[in-house]
């Protein structure tokens, strides 16, 4: 994958009453393909590209079926995803689940680059979130090293 098709960036915008949420306009090319939709860690939704999704459905195959964890967490991605299509407009159907999951509702919703996917998140979760990383570097610092970064 090259670097122009990294997924970077903060964005603001609107879930609509239908559930329909825009994608950046820089993004959708990287969805052409198709792409989907899932529950993802820290309470927030993940738009996969379709080779990134693959990916990822690979890594879960392979993991050992005698792991209660890589079961739980398998079962966990899958049961949460939904393969999506942009419209016309480039808005992807958020289904309600996927909603109440994230805790997002009509209005704002901010859309977050995150390398190989888009992450949906309510604003009230991703400020502190964020807050929180930009508030102890240390920390997050120290984490960093221990992954060898």
């Amino acid at each position: 994958m090259d670097r122009s098709s990294f997924l970077t960036g903060e964005f603001r915008h609107a879930l609509d009453d239908r559930g329909r949420v825009a994608v950046p306009v820089r993004f959708r090319p990287r969805l052409a393909e198709g792409a989907t939709l899932a529950r993802w860690l820290d309470d927030c939704l993940a738009i996969f590209p379709a080779d990134a999704w693959q990916e990822l459905a690979a890594k879960l195959q392979s993991l050992p079926t005698t792991s209660a964890t890589a079961r739980q967490f398998a079962r966990f991605m899958s049961s949460g995803a939904v393969e999506v299509e942009l419209d016309r407009q480039g808005r992807v159907l958020v289904p309600s689940y996927l909603r109440d999951y994230a805790g997002i509702q009509p209005g704002e919703v901010v859309v977050v680059g995150a390398l190989n996917r888009l992450e949906i998140w309510a604003p009230s979760a991703w400020q502190p979130y964020r807050s929180k990383i930009e508030d102890e570097p240390e920390s997050l610092a120290e984490h960093l090293a221990e992954l060898g970064i």
